[in-house]
């Protein structure tokens, strides 16, 4: 099934019922036509991190399914697939057989060979400068020791958790994997692959090893001539400045709207929408709108879209209006991996008020795009305190295990009807075509009026929203659609 217009589901495979099978259910009994897509976070088996630190490709977890089950959904809905281009788990194949055999092994060049990189950059190296200037997740070099059946030792680059090897993707062996594992994605149902971390994927001396130009083109037109045969496409994922991802929208791939949920924070708790207007007009259409995903809320994203000051601004105010939200929870305690990302569901973050909540989802409605909304934030979910305690990752106060039962009791909420309301009109009506036209006025500064066109200007959507008093009004060629007063 080819990519739709249409608003697209992330979740766990076992977050909405117990496994891709019940979830297929979930959605058919529960959800409706409020859903077109359905991002399936790693489903693959993993040594960590949720999934994403997959082992192997050729198989489903059987915790969750099989691939019956996965190309059953796929016959209902369009699928994104996560793809971990920068690296495997040390369980793969790859690892042990390298770990085994060492110099001997067909996989002596799959990883980046700590040692050999820096040899090859020159004598001496790395330098203290070339350790400083590497874009790092942790506070020391990107490096793990491995020790061979041999006896012998050396370290392999490291960027991620300890489980997460980094693969030297400059190779033919692991070009050859990355042709035979997307291959067959795709042919298990795979309409769009979303390309985790692959910022990181190029090291090269003297850079930072982030989005290294030009290699990090290369890197994707490689990938994008692998699934080209087969109509898929390609979504890679970066949280970093606006700029970024501006640059891989000019290359004409799908990029993620990672502005948009501090932006739209900023303007439910400011009632300023000025800033939301600018950021509306600049945004391009090939794109997935988010508010909220499997990670925390983006900070560094909105970086001179809204000003430092700002940006300061809507970070405390979550933390005094959010629900349950404290700075603790993004910190070390819980296991943050990300400074610039805070822990929370979206609803939570507004105080669980449901008027600045369908507000916030109308404005992700009328943003350039497609919308993609995650399964806590699809039933507008209040932060799980108990999961996080239990578990003490800061993450999973977003990541609640909903059972059919509980769906079934949440779709019944207003607030939940009435987004899934919203989303079934949006994926049918054509004045969101990703070819028309977007007009953004601010009447007054606490206003906005987002006026959406097809192709002809045959249909017209417009939102008229008060951002103070949490007030809209929603028509479709001057028909009321929604209003909430």
């Amino acid at each position: 099934m080819p990519i739709q217009n249409k608003a697209m589901l992330i979740t766990y495979s076992d977050s909405m019922a117990k496994n891709i099978k019940e979830t297929h259910e979930v959605l058919k009994e529960y959800i409706g036509d409020a859903i077109g897509g359905v991002h399936l976070l790693p489903f693959f088996p993993s040594t960590g991190d949720r999934g994403f630190a997959p082992y192997r490709y050729d198989v489903v977890d059987s915790a969750f399914g099989d691939w019956d089950d996965v190309e059953a959904l796929g016959k209902d809905y369009y699928l994104m697939f996560d793809f971990m281009i920068n690296h495997i788990s040390k369980k793969s194949v790859m690892y042990q057989d390298f770990k085994k055999n060492h110099d001997a092994s067909k996989y002596s060049d799959f990883f980046i060979r700590w040692e050999k990189f820096w040899e090859a950059a020159g004598k001496g190296r790395p330098t203290q400068k070339d350790i400083d200037m590497i874009y790092k997740r942790k506070d020391r070099a990107p490096e793990q020791e491995i020790e061979f059946d041999d006896g012998t030792k050396e370290h392999l680059w490291n960027t991620f958790g300890e489980e997460q090897i980094d693969i030297n993707v400059k190779s033919k062996v692991a070009n050859e994997f990355f042709k035979q594992t997307l291959t067959s994605m795709v042919k298990h149902g795979a309409d769009l692959i979303r390309l985790d971390a692959f910022a990181y994927a190029i090291k090269k001396a003297d850079t930072n090893d982030f989005f290294v130009e030009p290699e990090i083109w290369d890197l994707l037109e490689e990938v994008r001539k692998i699934l080209a045969p087969y109509q898929a496409e390609i979504l890679p994922e970066i949280h970093e400045h606006y700029t970024m991802p501006k640059k891989i929208s000019e290359h004409d791939y799908f990029i993620y709207d990672f502005v948009l949920p501090m932006t739209t924070l900023y303007t439910l708790y400011s009632g300023k929408t000025n800033r939301l207007a600018n950021w509306l007009k600049v945004s391009p259409m090939k794109q997935f709108t988010t508010l909220d995903t499997h990670d925390g809320i983006g900070v560094v994203d909105a970086k001179d879209i809204l000003s430092d000051d700002e940006i300061d601004y809507t970070s405390k105010e979550l933390y005094k209006v959010g629900a349950n939200v404290k700075k603790k929870y993004s910190s070390a305690e819980y296991h943050n991996l990300d400074i610039y990302q805070i822990n929370t569901t979206f609803y939570s973050a507004l105080g669980d008020n449901d008027k600045a909540y369908l507000m916030a989802r109308a404005f992700q409605i009328f943003a350039p795009g497609i919308p993609m909304v995650y399964y806590v934030g699809l039933l507008a979910g209040s932060n799980d305190l108990e999961l996080l305690e239990k578990t003490k990752e800061g993450r999973n106060i977003n990541r609640h295990y909903y059972t059919k039962e509980e769906v079934a009791k949440e779709v019944q909420r207003p607030v939940v009807k009435n987004l899934l309301a919203l989303l079934s009109w949006r994926n049918k009506f054509a004045a969101f075509d990703l070819d028309g036209s977007i007009d953004v006025q601010t009447p007054t500064d606490t206003t906005i009026k987002i006026t959406r066109k097809d192709k002809d200007g045959a249909n017209v959507a417009v939102l008229d929203a008060d951002a103070a008093n949490k007030t809209f009004k929603i028509t479709a060629n001057g028909e009321t659609v929604m209003e909430q007063k």
